[in-house]
């Protein structure tokens, strides 16, 4: 069996807010096609490494690699065209446009089409349109949501809202998926049907990194799991691995037997 590939290095990334650092020194890899997540305490610095990994945020120390290329200082659309996509915690849909066109700003994000060829209406623009469409309902149907494609989006429930917002993300293509908590919130048989959907979006071929707190989820999807803990890496290994660290059990599990 091949190797995975290396995809993307976080490289002692630190960054400090008011004299208080929220990360130092964190580094890790993450392998084509791997589910890896990201867990630790509430203040860990989980979302603050995201924002670092998809440009929301710099780094204020080390650096992010993306296929052999240094992330530091592109812009966040730079990172979306290069194939490193990404939810929040919070759904951020556009509530006023249908479920539809929400993820078809996804697949405009790499279109090729500009100004010119948008008021010309030239022909190149019409099957753009079509590929958009036809890309955007192919994403509804994947996150389960093509017959809502004319509702307005924000008259979904909340746990459609965040499946909306992963079609969105997948419509830019992304060769890596950043997942930022999506499951909390949901119920039972929520988080049973995102796990089935987070294991088809790897079978796709897309690399997956999860911040999460749900251990059973968790757990369930990971590859390789690494804990952070005061902005510090603490741990990682397999999930197996890690839930019988006795570091990790003190410091998050806390007495949770298998």
């Amino acid at each position: 069996m091949d190797e995975p590939l290396l995809i993307m290095e976080v490289d002692q990334i630190s960054i400090a807010f008011g004299g208080v650092r929220a990360l130092d020194g964190v580094s890790f890899n993450v392998y084509e096609r791997q589910i890896l997540a990201l867990i630790g305490p509430n203040g860990a610095g989980k979302t603050t490494l995201l924002n670092i990994v998809a440009g929301t945020l710099p780094a204020g120390g080390g650096q992010v690699r993306f296929r052999g290329k240094r992330l530091n200082g592109r812009p966040t659309h730079d990172r979306v065209r290069m194939g490193i996509a990404r939810t929040f915690q919070q759904a951020h849909i556009f509530d006023q446009m249908t479920v539809l066109e929400n993820v078809m700003v996804g697949c405009h994000l790499r279109g090729q089409c500009g100004l010119l060829h948008t008021a010309l209406r030239l022909p190149s623009l019409r099957r753009e349109e079509e590929d958009v469409y036809l890309d955007a309902m192919r994403y509804l149907n994947l996150v389960g949501l093509g017959t809502k494609a004319d509702q307005l989006a924000g008259s979904l429930p909340f746990g459609q809202q965040r499946l909306l917002a992963m079609g969105r993300a997948l419509a830019s293509n992304p060769t890596v998926l950043l997942l930022d908590e999506p499951a909390a919130g949901l119920n039972r048989l929520e988080k049973n049907d995102l796990a089935d959907l987070i294991l088809r979006i790897q079978q796709m071929g897309i690399t997956i990194v999860l911040v999460e707190h749900d251990m059973e989820l968790v757990m369930r999807l990971a590859d390789w799991v690494v804990v952070l803990n005061h902005g510090q890496r603490l741990a990682q290994g397999t999930p197996d691995q890690v839930r019988r660290d006795p570091a990790v059990v003190a410091a998050y599990l806390g007495t949770e037997r298998d």
